[in-house]
């Protein structure tokens, strides 16, 4: 059911099944102009649609015209388009669809004990399962009693039909038969150039109400009910009433989208429970506790931590920083980390499972190799003049000839390298902001009676106003480049012209996926892993770009850093899911309501069904592939940086539980109803879930080690702590090393009037600062001791250990689980040994029915022939 529309003085299709399959709407217009690329009068419209239209009923379709004047604009006409019985069969034929031809013997699954309990989660058995279960066949015409066809005009379903409609559609030509303008074929082009302006199936009826004709399924108003409400937000999903209504490809994308929230749930309880844990074992903070001292952080004099704008301060300003940075970098960070390793390998394996059981029960098992063969794209068709013979089919078939295909692939390479060097430029700048506006933060906070903002001061840092606001600015230089490199990636994947439709969305995945990683965890991976690393030590500082630049590198807050992570990863990851709600909600529901302004005018009765579906809002190609996309950047943020925010799989789960109600209102309510595909699972999106739960192993490795200060602690409690009894008293005077301030250069020094009321250079000689140096007067004065290094080691030994533990947990766990359960393998042989035997069985009997009806005839005709003589007699005669 494919649907055009056009306005003013333009011309719209839509394609329905037998009652109402689709329809084009449009206009026998006159628009005089004529744009610089060459694009044709409207005489030359108005003759492609005729063409178009004509040969739309040369293959065997049917139209119907509405009048423009009964339209709400009195500009558009609708044409709809029917397809008989012969059609769909014939096609259906083609394309190979399964359809039924016995009931399942199969019995189903036994009540599980206490089946009860989730029964407020259930919905009505019509919803969860609008058909019976069959065994089905590919179809073929030539049988048509095999199958198990009670009414033809309801056989195929609607999902079925429009898809059938559009496939003629997108290969109808709009030439002449004596004209070779092999290139000038289908409603793509005809929609590119003008000839119509809109194509989409529609739907059964309005979602808020049952349809008036009983024999109307009313599955928009069942969606609507069950489905898209948030009321209905802790019930289970009617995948297979979706299925039937929009396609398998929409199906499975609910189908995971569900099942992914369900495993958040696992996630976001230990998630909860690691940082309760956080907040009980507060008190018992040894190392807070002296940071917040007066005695001992409030005596501890730290070095400045930028040049001439930074002053001299005291340990124990960063109290209420060391205590958030304990409620994540606590001992249960460990655990979590490991543990989501673990669970990463579970959800994939386990969604590995119930995707083979809905391509069993959807009939996807056998559907790659149909899509790969039957759904080449029409652009590559018809860019690809050279043709070569398949060694396989024997046909001659178009292709891309060698070095076109290395030059488009190097022009894509270049593209997608400068939009990626593009983002790191962008992320410098970010990084160049950071160290700039730290001197003008500390020198509005410094200690001193004329503080601007001495209200607020104990609660803000120089630290979290710069994490705070690059954050922000960084956000936002992503939400921009996203929009910017939407349409880059979409032109980069045309102009190398993949053959397939699934070839093409696999390379716009890769392309969109590479750059969003790039755009979103870039900022997050430098202050995990450069922040505070390559800082130097007083009198031998580092630059960012040279001492040229005076911007120095950000050192970390006694804490570490990990509490920054948590805020960069918190604003990104609530921001994106915040921005992507409102425009996945408010949007299409302000543009629909005033594209439908002079509808709403209009009687009810004279609303017609293809005029409400017009005023909604189009469903592109690319609309699912963005669901996918969003849903896949999140999962990154609750894997490769879970470490840092063990509250991240709660957040996941809130916006998830609201983003399937969300997507389900907008899909049911807001969006035409679009042209149904099949897909027998998420594509190329479960390669890269596989890399990034790879990858979160070893991100979170990291981060529990250089990020965190869990193993320094570790190692101080072990082996360096003082007295008999292992404690972390005395860890923070053993972390801070010390400089001799008359030996800081005079470019690092603090300018006249920054430095705070308390400092008196008479009486302080030394500074402190976060590193493992021998102190001024050792022989070894400021290189690193041996604590340092065996630290280090610490590290290193502890990314090992971790990373081999989760990867041999991860392989056995993946081993354990089979991919495809045993009772769904069982079933498809079933299915595929009864196919076998009762085509056997059609086979025989229909061919002992042709044997009989021809010896009948035989029969009767030698009966009606005069009597010949015998062998004996011609014999005789001769002789």
């Amino acid at each position: 059911m494919k649907r055009l529309t056009g306005k003013t003085k333009e011309a719209t299709l839509i394609e329905m099944s037998n009652t109402l399959d689709s329809q084009i709407e449009g206009n026998n217009g006159n628009i005089n102009s004529i744009s610089d690329r060459g694009t044709q009068l409207p005489g030359h419209r108005e003759e492609r649609r005729r063409e178009f239209e004509a040969n739309l009923e040369k293959a065997g379709l049917e139209l119907e015209t509405e009048d423009k004047s009964e339209s709400d604009d009195r500009k558009t006409y609708y044409l709809k388009i029917h397809a008989p019985w012969e059609v769909l069969a014939t096609y259906a034929d083609v394309l190979k669809i399964k359809v039924p031809f016995k009931a399942s013997d199969i019995p189903k699954a036994r009540e599980v004990p206490l089946e009860w309990l989730t029964q407020p989660f259930r919905l009505p058995d019509n919803i969860m399962r609008p058909e019976p279960d069959y065994f089905t066949a590919p179809f073929d015409k030539s049988k048509v009693d095999f199958f198990l066809i009670d009414d033809k005009d309801t056989f195929f379903p609607p999902s079925t039909r429009n898809r059938i409609v559009y496939y003629i559609m997108t290969r109808c030509p709009y030439y002449k038969e004596d004209r070779l303008e092999k290139d000038k074929t289908g409603i793509k082009r005809l929609l590119n150039n003008g000839t119509y302006t809109s194509a989409y199936p529609l739907h059964d009826c309005k979602y808020w109400k049952k349809a008036q004709d009983m024999q109307c399924e009313s599955e928009r108003y069942h969606l609507y009910k069950y489905w898209a409400g948030f009321l209905c937000f802790y019930k289970e999903q009617p995948l297979n009433l979706i299925k039937k209504y929009y396609g398998e490809k929409i199906g499975i994308y609910f189908a995971w989208l569900g099942f992914y929230t369900e495993m958040l749930f696992f996630a976001a309880v230990m998630g909860v429970i690691c940082f309760v844990y956080g907040v009980l074992s507060y008190e018992d903070n040894i190392t807070s506790k002296e940071i917040c001292d007066p005695d001992i952080g409030g005596m501890i004099v730290m070095c400045p931590l930028c040049d001439k704008k930074c002053s001299y301060w005291k340990l124990n300003s960063t109290c209420l920083s060391s205590w958030q940075s304990h409620l994540f970098d606590n001992e249960g960070t460990v655990f979590f980390a490991m543990f989501m390793g673990i669970w990463v390998t579970l959800f994939l394996e386990f969604w590995k499972r119930r995707q083979a059981r809905l391509e069993y029960e959807w009939d996807l098992v056998d559907f790659e190799e149909e899509q790969q063969q039957l759904q080449i794209r029409p652009e590559y068709e018809l860019k690809c003049t050279g043709r070569r013979l398949n060694r396989i089919t024997q046909e001659m078939e178009p292709y891309l000839p060698f070095p076109s295909k290395c030059a488009r692939f190097c022009l894509s390479g270049a593209t997608v390298l400068f939009w990626t060097c593009l983002i790191v430029a962008c992320i410098m700048g970010v990084i160049a902001y950071r160290l700039a506006v730290y001197a003008a933060f500390a020198s509005v906070m410094k200690d001193s009676p004329t503080s601007k903002i001495q209200l607020v001061g104990s609660l803000i840092t120089p630290q979290l106003a710069t994490s705070v606001t690059a954050s922000c600015i960084n956000f936002v230089i992503i939400l921009i480049l996203n929009f910017l490199y939407e349409h880059v990636a979409i032109w980069i994947t045309d102009m190398e012209i993949p053959k397939t439709h699934l070839e093409y969305e696999n390379k716009l995945t890769m392309k969109m996926f590479m750059f969003q990683f790039v755009n979103y965890y870039s900022s997050c991976f430098y202050v995990a892993f450069f922040k505070g690393k390559f800082v130097g030590y007083p009198g031998n500082y580092t630059y960012m770009f040279g001492k040229w630049s005076k911007l120095r590198n950000e050192e970390c807050a006694p804490g570490g850093c990990l509490i920054e992570l948590t805020t960069q990863l918190l604003i990104v990851m609530a921001g994106k899911q915040m921005v992507g709600n409102v425009q996945e909600a408010l949007l299409p529901l302000l543009r629909n309501w005033w594209g439908s302004r002079k509808g709403r005018s209009h009687p009810e009765s004279t609303y017609s069904r293809w005029e409400q579906d017009h005023d909604l809002q189009n469903f592109s190609q690319f609309g699912l592939f963005y669901e996918y996309l969003e849903m896949v950047i999140q999962f990154g943020f609750i894997t490769l940086f879970v470490a840092s925010f063990p509250l991240a799989p709660l957040l996941a789960l809130f916006n998830n539980i609201l983003e399937v109600r969300v997507d389900a209102w907008k899909f049911t309510t807001q969006f035409r109803r679009p042209v149904a595909a099949k897909a027998r699972n998420i594509g190329a999106w479960e390669e890269i879930l596989n890399v990034v739960a790879i990858l979160s192993v070893v991100t979170n490795a990291f981060i529990v080690a250089f990020t965190s200060d869990m193993i320094p602690r570790l190692v101080y409690l072990y082996a360096y702590h003082t007295g008999s009894k292992a404690t972390m008293r005395g860890y923070i005077d053993n972390s801070l090393s010390f400089y001799n301030i008359s030996q800081i250069p005079d470019a690092n020094l603090p300018e006249a009037g920054e430095n705070p009321s308390w400092f008196n250079n008479s009486t302080i000689t030394t500074c402190r600062y976060r590193d493992y140096r021998y102190p001024p007067g050792h022989e070894k004065q400021y290189t690193h001791t041996m604590q340092f290094w065996h630290i280090l080691a610490a590290k290193l030994a502890f990314i090992i250990i971790m990373e081999h533990v989760v990867f041999v947990v991860k392989f056995f766990v993946a081993w354990l689980i089979p991919d495809v359960p045993a009772e769904v393998k069982a079933r498809i042989k079933r299915e595929r040994f009864l196919v076998q035997e009762y085509l056997h069985n059609y086979e025989v009997e229909k061919l002992k029915m042709q044997l009989s009806q021809s010896f009948c005839l035989s029969t009767e005709t030698a009966s009606l022939l005069p009597s010949s003589p015998s062998k004996h007699q011609v014999l005789s005669e001769c002789i």
